[in-house]
């Protein structure tokens, strides 16, 4: 664990210029013949404008403009391209532990946070790097999939690697990569070689703590040759089956396999089986638990302008007027548990009982930003991105729609992948769009458009559902029906489905 922060005092003048509590409460107080939860929300906004949070800047990166590095970035994607994909897998770690090996164990030379679940993962990893980069900590953070460029996967200081540095990486392992691959019964994955990657640039920068999410599940995937100091564990739910198990039990068993000797777990709300398989392996390495709805959790929330206004309760105590700059319910809960995860790191709730600066928390919650998770890229009419491709983040991205947008007819964009539960995510889409516009991605992991139409219109029925096979073509069409109900008459789009299709879309939308 690392030595505990500056605490905040009681004594701290809560009213000197600058302090966000302070000028909160001036605003709360000034406005006193609103209603008062008016006046709570709009002071919980112009407070986040004072901070400067408005400025956040975009941190999808594009193509790189200089035409050398953007060749010799692609050359790198053409190369890691010849090895598996990331939906091809071996189920052990012997091919990555035996490149680390190889590289020196980079991996053990600074303190992790490791995270697993089914939904949640990099939004979580996000809002923890942002709170140990408030603390003057050199973060690295590890995330899959990428929504635009493959850089976004390993981030130094809560920024995306320049496109050089992720080149001159590359080819500082590559001797070792093809050395490990002769030794192998099976090549090193493109998961596996990226995630080399991560831990040797971490170890190069070099990195205070790590923050690394898994690719999928937990014991066997490539990331697991750390031994987190904290192990992460968001909602748990039915996903990948085919490789994972077809019981919440079973998935939490190969996502228990994160959890670590002495370490301290991170438990976001689990379904009961899932807790027990958790809560057995801890146990069983002698772990310390902390659980949401017991030890940490979400005290309340409202819906602020541009986000919402939380009071959370940590390990060390309660944390009010929090400004988190994203929408719906999911994302307060994951924002309780990368709290506690922090929290846990510094030592709160076991070695220390204060809570962490609260000033410092709140500046870090105001600059969180999470690409394709509810991004608004377009207004009039509204155009919304969301990377939700499961049943259960469709359940989640569509009760945070009802409770954000007040969209009078909205139009969904579905682009599926074909080894997903595309039924269960329309059927959790069909009671808030009015029309769906199917279509597919790139990928070769893509669902056939009419294969997806068809699934649609049993759900939808035939006259709710239009098939675009480009994606291009798809947006216009969305565009054009959300246009339908007039300027001022609240029509919006919904693209999701797949990481893939949003990120697509968000070039196409021209962000990127």
């Amino acid at each position: 664990m690392s030595e505990l922060p500056p605490h905040d005092s009681s004594e701290s003048d809560e009213s000197a210029p600058g302090n966000p509590l302070g000028l909160f409460e001036e605003i709360v107080a000034a406005e006193t013949e609103r209603d008062p939860d008016l006046a709570v929300i709009e002071a919980g906004s112009r407070t986040l404008r004072t901070q400067g949070a408005g400025d956040r800047q975009d941190d999808v990166p594009g193509r790189p403009t200089d035409p050398e590095v953007d060749k010799a970035l692609r050359e790198v994607e053409a190369e890691l391209a010849t090895r598996w994909g990331e939906t091809k897998l071996e189920p052990s770690v012997s091919r990555i532990a035996a490149l680390v090996d190889v590289l020196g164990a980079p991996q053990r030379s600074y303190p992790s946070i490791h995270i697993t679940g089914t939904n949640g993962k990099t939004s979580t990893a996000r809002m923890i790097e942002a709170l140990l980069g408030a603390f003057d900590l050199r973060t690295g953070r590890y995330t899959s999939p990428h929504v635009q460029s493959i850089t976004e996967r390993i981030s130094l200081d809560g920024a995306p690697i320049s496109a050089e540095r992720f080149i001159e990486t590359y080819h500082d392992i590559k001797p070792y990569v093809e050395m490990v691959d002769a030794q192998q019964e099976y090549r090193l994955s493109f998961f596996e070689v990226l995630t080399g990657m991560a831990y040797a640039a971490f170890a190069d920068a070099p990195v205070d703590v790590a923050v690394v999410e898994v690719g999928m599940g937990g014991s066997w995937d490539a990331t697991n040759v750390i031994d987190g100091d904290v192990a992460v564990v968001t909602p748990i739910d039915l996903d990948h089956t085919d490789r994972l198990g077809e019981t919440h039990a079973e998935i939490a068993t190969e996502k228990a396999g994160i959890v670590k000797q002495d370490a301290t777990v991170i438990l976001a709300q689990q379904p009961v089986d899932a807790a027990q398989v958790l809560l057995k392996k801890a146990v069983e390495v002698n772990a310390t638990v902390a659980r949401e709805g017991l030890e940490f959790g979400v005290v309340a929330r409202q819906v602020a302008v541009g986000g919402q206004l939380l009071t959370l309760r940590g390990l060390g105590g309660e944390y009010e007027e929090i400004f988190l700059p994203l929408h719906g319910a999911y994302q307060a809960h994951n924002a309780a548990v990368a709290l506690a995860a922090v929290e846990a790191f510094f030592g709160v709730g076991t070695a220390r009982a204060e809570r962490l600066d609260i000033d410092s928390v709140r500046k870090a919650f105001a600059s969180v930003t999470s690409p394709g998770r509810l991004e608004v890229v377009r207004r009039s009419p509204t155009v919304v991105l969301d990377a939700a491709h499961n049943p259960a983040g469709a359940r989640a991205t569509a009760e945070a729609v009802s409770e954000v947008f007040d969209f009078s007819r909205l139009i969904g964009v579905v682009g599926a992948s074909g080894d997903k539960n595309v039924r269960g995510l329309l059927e959790a889409f069909e009671p808030i769009f009015a029309e769906v516009v199917v279509t597919q991605n790139s990928s070769h992991r893509a669902m056939d458009a009419d294969e997806l139409a068809g699934i649609a219109v049993e759900i939808f029925g035939d006259d709710r559902v239009q098939v675009e096979p480009r994606l291009d073509d798809a947006l216009e069409a969305a565009i054009t029906l959300a246009e339908e109900e007039g300027e001022y008459a609240g029509g919006g789009v919904l693209v999701t489905g797949s990481v893939i299709t949003v990120g697509e879309a968000r070039l196409l939308l021209g962000r990127g």
